[in-house]
């Protein structure tokens, strides 16, 4: 399969921002080279739509004490590049536990829906705790080019540090400076959330040059809020009898594990 390694298709410059979006009114966005995806020039990549929607999210009715903790995304198929609108709307308003949606429509079809549980912040650090095994901090992981295996702009902008790399098998973190939208501040929780669809591309069990697996779902748990810089992804990859395969992640910041990602995945030969 021919990986994104040509130019552009239907996006907007970004070079100047380095955003992954510009807005052009209250709910529409354009994307920029940096939000381009890996398997095709013309396509967004979900990291960056994701990023956008938390954005979103974070941005529709605000309250002090309340946390983004559950983030469902359904991929509903090929995600364009062209202007995004995202629409959030309130499904169950609560002072404590409520549930947002939101959708992103493109040409008139929605692409990707989302639905998040806010909850209220309580006092359980007494309690806190758990046995995840820690990432080594990104300063003792070797460098891992990226761009060798994946082509596009997003995959570009990205910094990436690897070990235990085998097939399905990978601790990895990542960065990246490209802001959300350009000119406009994202919440830690956003901001960190632009980059977890990675997963998916960070321990690849067969070569994505002979077999495609994208991912049609990404699900974020966090237990706590986590904190700007790199993510670490502590990731396994299952590939099954019949073309279903999941990527499953522990995920962490510089402080240790904050949640965990998983993506349901349709596997095929690249010709089928």
């Amino acid at each position: 399969m021919e990986l994104v390694r040509g130019l552009p298709a239907g996006f907007g410059a970004g070079e100047e921002s380095l955003a992954y979006y510009e807005r052009s009114d209250a709910t529409t966005f354009v994307p920029t080279i940096h939000a381009q995806g890996a398997w095709r020039t013309d396509e967004q990549h979900m990291a960056p739509v994701a990023g956008l929607m938390a954005h979103c999210l974070e941005l529709h009715d605000p309250r002090d004490g309340m946390q983004l903790s559950r983030i469902s995304f359904d991929i509903l198929g090929m995600i364009p590049a062209q202007p995004t609108t995202v629409e959030v709307r309130t499904l169950r308003p609560g002072k404590s536990i409520e549930l947002l949606e939101a959708v992103a429509t493109i040409e008139g079809r929605p692409r990707v829906s989302a639905r998040a549980w806010r909850l209220a912040e309580f006092a359980s650090a007494e309690v806190a705790g758990h046995d995840l095994v820690p990432m080594p901090p990104p300063e003792d992981v070797p460098l891992w080019p990226a761009s060798d295996m994946w082509g596009g702009g997003y995959i570009a902008g990205l910094e990436f540090r690897s070990v235990e790399r085998r097939p399905g098998r990978s601790r990895t973190w990542l960065r990246s400076p490209t802001d959300i939208v350009a000119d406009e501040p994202s919440t830690p929780t956003a901001h960190f959330l632009r980059l977890a669809d990675t997963a998916n591309g960070v321990a690849v069990r067969v070569s994505p040059h002979e077999w495609a697996f994208p991912n049609v779902d990404l699900t974020i748990h966090l237990h706590r809020e986590p904190v700007p810089g790199w993510m670490g992804l502590d990731t396994h990859v299952t590939i099954g009898p019949k073309g279903h395969g999941l990527t499953s992640s522990v995920v962490h910041d510089e402080q240790g594990p904050v949640g965990t990602i998983e993506q349901m995945l349709t596997v095929r030969r690249s010709l089928d």
